[in-house]
């Protein structure tokens, strides 16, 4: 099962947010020795196993990698209604 299909028990679809880019995670994780061998981050019971989650001032649910990018979940982001 892949970090598409389940993250912390919800559907997602995990990116890198760098200054001015989001990028796939398998762009950045297929290179780092923590990721599965299909080069996406590792998942514990449902639970990213390389990651700590960041108190965010958004609904968007934030982490930090132990090399030290910030991972978004957008699956669970909700679009405003205008």
């Amino acid at each position: 099962m892949g970090i598409g299909s389940v993250l912390g028990g919800m559907s997602g679809v995990l990116v890198v947010l760098l200054n001015d880019q989001v990028l796939p995670s398998t762009s950045v994780c297929s290179s780092c020795l923590m990721a599965s061998h299909t080069g996406e981050p590792r998942l514990r019971e449902g639970k990213l196993g390389c990651a700590q989650r960041l108190e965010s001032s958004t609904e968007l649910p934030q982490y930090q990698c132990q090399m030290g990018f910030r991972l978004a979940n957008l699956e669970s982001f909700r679009p405003c209604d205008y």
